[in-house]
């Protein structure tokens, strides 16, 4: 198996491990990983397979993509932090990579209710690998320009074969977290909907949401963002 492209930040003392969600790339982290660079982390994130710099496949699968970054990032990191499909993927990886804190940024959890939803979602994402500067723009205007540019930059590096990765998907449920876990939310996230997150946060889960935000939240609303991970970490 090919390795993974990864990106470095800065040279502190502990270590922060990354992982974009579908359809981005390591660009994702261009505003949350300098900020951990100055709070003295050395950040390392991961392209994944079909995505950004690291290799295409054949095929995809959920299991390959999660060996895929579980070898290719550091282990024992002190903070482990996914989006989306990252999230996901990141999750299946705890047990390997063994980090001291987890975030999970609007994590991929939720199966879709029936086939037709399923298939509506998978559609929705693959016609944006043809998305225009002006559709980019129009779909995502509260996003910062430069967020915009890495955004069409990750698409046309994407492989819209990685979505093969959802077929079946029936959705993940956590365990109870064995390390300090934090779920960021969108609002309103259909990922984990409130009666989930509420269980979640019985579970042992820290549980936020950034009020008004769609489901990329670091872009959406960076600062809302930054402070809820600020404070948790």
């Amino acid at each position: 198996m090919a390795q993974l492209h990864i990106e470095q930040w800065g040279d502190g003392d502990r270590t922060a491990v990354l992982v974009h969600g579908i359809t981005a790339d390591t660009n994702s982290w261009w505003r949350t990983a300098p900020e951990l660079v100055r709070r003295g982390y050395r950040v390392v994130a991961v392209d994944l397979p079909g995505h950004g710099r690291s290799p295409r496949w054949d095929a995809y699968g959920l299991d390959t993509m999660t060996d895929a970054i579980a070898e290719a990032l550091p282990e024992r990191p002190d903070l482990a932090l996914g989006h989306s499909l990252g999230a996901l993927l990141l999750a299946g990886a705890l047990d390997r990579l063994r980090p001291r804190r987890v975030v999970h940024v609007d994590p991929a959890w939720a199966a879709p209710p029936d086939e037709a939803t399923a298939k509506a979602m998978t559609d929705a994402l693959r016609v944006q690998k043809d998305w225009s500067e002006e559709r980019i723009q129009a779909s995502l205007a509260r996003w910062e320009p430069r967020a915009r540019e890495h955004k069409s930059t990750a698409l046309r590096r994407w492989d819209p074969a990685t979505l093969d990765a959802f077929d079946g998907f029936g959705g993940y449920d956590p365990p109870a977290p064995q390390v300090p876990s934090l779920i960021v939310l969108a609002d309103p996230s259909h990922n984990v909907p409130p009666p989930w997150a509420r269980k979640l946060s019985e579970r042992g889960f820290t549980v936020r949401t950034v009020p008004d935000t769609g489901h990329v939240v670091h872009n959406e609303d960076f600062a809302g963002f930054w402070a809820v991970l600020e404070e948790w970490l």
